[in-house]
């Protein structure tokens, strides 16, 4: 099995998906073409030429001010000098990431994250941001605590998911 992480592309002959959450499954297999057409959301696929394995799905996004408490707003505002205080800052959103019901468990899902960090390290050449989010269901909150995000506001308790971050500075390579 050669596994390789690539785009999904209109001409992309879908395979079958089935992570075991059918908003998940929905948004690749119904969604996933059209975000990318309308410059929404860009996919990748975690293909091995036979199934699907996994995808995550990225768009922009920030981390604001007017978004998270006071005390939050303080911890954010540490990691930059005085100067560089603003209202927001940059980030990429991770809007989807599943894998396939017959991976789960083998570790999969971390490499797949570790690969999506390293690529987003990498290859950022006309735009940058500081910043990996994600609203977790909850879950999945422990794969996301195990992968180095943290909740971005630890009282929030309302909804099924939970806004979390990862600061992309935490990576040495």
């Amino acid at each position: 099995m050669r596994m390789k992480v690539i785009p999904l592309t209109s001409d992309y002959e879908m395979k079958s998906f089935n992570c075991g959450n059918a908003e998940l499954n929905g948004f690749l297999l119904q969604d996933g073409k059209a975000f990318d057409e309308k410059r929404l959301a860009k996919t990748f696929l975690l293909d091995d030429s036979e199934v699907i394995v996994g995808y995550f799905s990225l768009f922009n996004d920030k981390i604001a001010k007017q978004d998270v408490s006071k005390a939050v707003w303080r911890k954010i505002r540490k990691l930059f000098p005085h100067s560089k205080h603003f209202g927001s800052y940059p980030a990429v959103k991770i809007g989807r990431f599943a894998i396939s019901i017959h991976y789960q468990g083998q570790g999969i899902g971390n490499g797949l994250m570790s690969e999506l960090k390293y690529r987003l390290r990498q290859e950022c050449g006309y735009s940058t941001f500081r910043f990996l989010t994600v609203d977790a269901y909850l879950e999945a909150i422990p794969f996301y605590e195990r992968n180095g995000f943290k909740r971005l506001d630890p009282e929030e308790m309302t909804g099924n998911t939970r806004a979390m971050f990862f600061d992309m500075m935490q990576l040495d390579f």
